[in-house]
């Protein structure tokens, strides 16, 4: 059975939060640049939180190697399951809105994306219709990738937490 001690997994929790949000954002923009798919605004919300994660992260890991301190690492992980808990938050209202259970946000009504002809530096100067946070434009075994977010983000946020409050007292290893 693997063992990972849990201080070398708060130790360096920050760092791997960044990558995993780093790597959310690389397969939102790939699914956008290489799979067509616009983002709509809620989208775009739930891009801006891995951001922030993506940030706190790196200042997490970097501030955790100059103050060699168990409660600013333990802060920090904190810190990151809020931002992780507010990114499933959002992800969950933007799966009710694509399942129709509620109305999305005044921006979330889209219109779709335009083609473009001709005149390329006249379809600049307008404005990009973003598509509707209520259609689903790509799933996997039957989850969109809101849900797929929402199932993540809890994942991230409940082993930032355990990172946080799992103290020096118990035991010291995942088995």
């Amino acid at each position: 059975m693997f063992k990972y001690p849990i201080k070398q997994a708060q130790k360096h929790w920050a760092l791997f939060a960044a990558l995993i949000s780093a790597s959310m954002l690389a397969a939102a923009h790939a699914f956008e640049t290489f799979g067509g798919l616009a983002p709509c605004a809620l989208c775009l919300h739930q891009r801006e939180v891995y951001w922030v994660a993506l940030f706190v992260g790196l200042i997490g890991f970097a501030l955790s190697h100059y103050i060699k301190a168990s409660s600013l690492v333990r802060a920090i992980d904190a810190v990151l399951g809020v931002v992780f808990l507010a990114s499933a938050a959002i992800a969950f209202f933007h799966s009710g809105v694509e399942l129709h259970w509620w109305q999305g946000l005044p921006e979330c009504a889209g219109g779709g994306s335009k083609e473009i002809s001709g005149d390329l530096l006249g379809a600049l100067s307008k404005p990009v219709a973003q598509p509707s946070c209520d259609s689903i434009p790509w799933s996997f075994i039957g989850l969109s990738m809101a849900n797929w977010n929402v199932i993540i983000s809890l994942c991230l946020a409940v082993f930032s937490l355990i990172c946080a409050f799992k103290g020096d007292t118990g035991s010291s290893e995942f088995e």
